[in-house]
Formats: structure tokens, C-alpha cells, sequence
């Protein structure tokens, strides 16, 4: 049985619940980094050049904590994860980065994910990783089918309205009633940039805390998510910006929240394009604030930039009701 070192960062939000489940199949022990910390920020700040952005700093970091804990380290490089459509650069070239930033790390599996060769190379790409492991093909099998149950349970509690954190540890915890809040807010980004509570300064809580209710792209399905980009733009290449474009055009056509968050990481260049052309199309027709992060980013500005947002709808809200109530007493 071999320890399997998985970085608590970046993609750990996405597809956590599906290699662990992969893993812990063939008979391997997961091993996941400490929560995100100042000494983990720290170190991943040494580690990476200064002109990467936040989360990949923190990646580094993470890595770090694992050094001596594991026998081998998981970071598979996410090429493409649909047709003519792309991850971040420093996604594809993470294996790398993390090999000349930190020293004397255990062997790193590395296996490519990308689907512009080949359609099946996600299956391919874990069944490959799996031989590395030294396992037999039924194996294989009954681990892949074990990772995607997995991942499809995880999406589905992810789509009930569970957060990241909640829907990795499989709870499913007492929701406040919708009638219980002031205002629903959209809360868009990756979930790398709003799950780790260090690093958003648990942005989630403080708005709860302001009486909004948060949903976030997570709780729509991936296929309407990319269908619905393609009315703002058909030229976003990114997969995971065109998540975020697409969760914007769908609130903003159905309505279904009071104002849109934008949270981006400072020297992300597919964010703050993608972010960009958000903005541009949302801000005339529903309130919207964007909040860019980096390690310098402190708690006191962003809670004065949340209580501003929250009181400004609450108020929009109040003004709009009131106006309702006259015109249904006239008429």
C-alpha cells in the first residue's frame, strides 16, 4: 500500500471525491495537505516566481506540507478537459512548475489528461496512472467505476446546494429557509478562489452572516453552464471561465439572484479577461461587484466592499417593493 499525497488546492475542488475513491480501490492510503494556513501561504509564496498568480502560489505551498509525509505526490496535468477547449496554462504545465519549485519531493504522477487526442483519454488517463500503481486490469476497472460514482454523487450534492467543503465530506447539513435571508447573491469563481476559507477570508460565511443566501456555478449542470456561455461569447477557450460565463447569462436571464459576486485571482489572465466581458454585459441590468485577490488582500477592505454590496441591494430591494405596493393600492 503506497500513501498517495494529494494538494488540498486548485483542482482538489473539482475531482477530489473521484480519485479518492480511485485510489482508496486499489488498496492505496489517500493523503490530503493540512488546511490552507499563514505558514502554508508562506511557503508557497518562496517557492513560486513572483509573477504567479495566488492560487498556483498556494498550490506550491501545499505541496510543500507534503514533503516527507507521502510516497508519492498526484498531479495530473489538465490539458483539455472538452473538445477545442483548454485549462489555464499553468494548469497543463503544473507538473513542471512544482518539480523546479520544490526540492526532494517523492516521485510525481503526472499523467496527461486531453481530450482534443483522444475523446476517452479521462478513463485512459486514470487506468494508465493505475498500472503505475502495479494493478491488475479488474482492478483498474472496478476503481475507475468507483472514482466516477464518486464524482457523479459529489456533482449531484454539489447541484442540491451544498458547499465544496460540505459536499467532499458527504454531509448534508440543516439549510436555512430561503425565507430566512435578506437577498440571494451569486457568488462566481473557482472554487479554488472561494472554497478555501484562509485565502477568500470565508467569503461564503461573511455573506451568510449579511443575510444573503449564496449559490454558486456549481449548482448548475456543466452541459446547460457551457450551452449558455456561448450567448455571451463563443470564443472563450477556457473551460472553466466558460462555467462561470455561462452561470452569469443564466442568472442574468432567469433572475433567480439579487446581484452577481465576481472573485478573481490578481495575474489571472483567462479571469480577468472572462471577467471582463461579464461585467460589461450584467452591470446595466443587475448589481455587480468584482473582488481580486491576492496574498495581500486583507479581511477589513473585503467585508467594507460586502456590506456595501448587501446594503445597496437591501435598499434597491425596499425601494422597488415600496413602489410595487403604491402602484397595486392605485390601481
Amino acid at each position: 500500500m503506497a500513501r498517495i499525497g494529494i494538494p488540498r488546492a486548485l483542482f482538489y475542488y473539482d475531482y477530489f471525491p473521484l480519485w479518492q475513491a480511485f485510489f482508496t480501490a486499489l488498496g492505496h492510503q489517500v493523503v490530503v495537505s493540512d488546511a490552507t494556513n499563514k505558514g502554508i501561504l508562506e511557503d508557497g509564496i518562496k517557492r513560486a516566481v513572483d509573477e504567479t498568480c495566488l492560487p498556483v502560489k498556494l498550490y506550491m505551498g501545499h505541496v510543500q506540507n507534503l514533503r516527507g509525509r507521502v510516497d508519492y505526490l498526484f498531479i495530473p496535468r489538465l490539458v483539455s478537459l472538452e473538445e477545442k477547449h483548454f485549462s489555464c496554462p499553468k494548469f497543463i504545465g503544473l507538473p513542471d512548475m512544482v518539480r523546479g519549485s520544490v526540492p526532494n519531493l517523492p516521485p510525481i504522477l503526472d499523467v496527461t489528461v486531453d481530450v482534443t487526442d483522444n475523446k476517452k483519454l479521462t478513463r485512459s488517463s486514470l487506468l494508465e496512472l493505475g498500472k503505475l500503481l502495479g494493478a491488475s486490469q479488474g482492478q483498474l476497472g472496478e476503481a475507475y467505476q468507483a472514482g466516477l460514482q464518486a464524482h457523479r454523487s459529489y456533482r449531484a450534492r454539489l447541484k442540491q446546494g451544498l458547499t465544496h467543503a460540505e459536499a467532499i465530506r458527504g454531509s448534508t447539513p440543516a439549510k436555512t429557509a430561503a425565507t430566512d435571508y435578506l437577498l440571494r447573491v451569486a457568488l462566481l469563481s473557482h472554487p479554488y478562489n472561494i472554497c478555501d476559507s484562509w485565502v477568500s477570508n470565508n467569503l461564503i460565511g461573511k455573506l451568510q452572516k449579511m443575510g444573503a443566501d449564496v449559490t454558486t456555478a456549481d449548482a448548475l449542470s456543466l452541459g446547460y453552464l457551457r450551452q449558455k456561455a456561448n450567448s455571451l461569447s463563443d470564443q472563450i477557450f477556457w473551460t472553466f471561465e466558460k462555467k462561470l460565463a455561462g452561470a452569469a447569462m443564466h442568472y442574468l436571464e432567469t433572475r433567480e439572484v439579487d446581484g452577481i459576486i465576481l472573485v478573481m485571482a490578481f495575474e489571472c489572465g483567462p479571469d480577468s479577461l472572462v471577467t471582463e466581458l461579464i461585467e460589461r454585459e450584467v452591470r446595466d441590468r443587475l448589481p455587480v461587484m468584482t473582488l481580486c485577490m491576492d496574498e495581500h488582500t486583507g479581511e477589513a477592505g473585503i467585508v467594507t466592499r460586502l456590506e456595501a454590496f448587501v446594503d445597496m441591494i437591501v435598499r434597491q430591494k425596499s425601494r422597488q417593493e415600496a413602489a410595487a405596493a403604491k402602484e397595486w393600492a392605485q390601481a
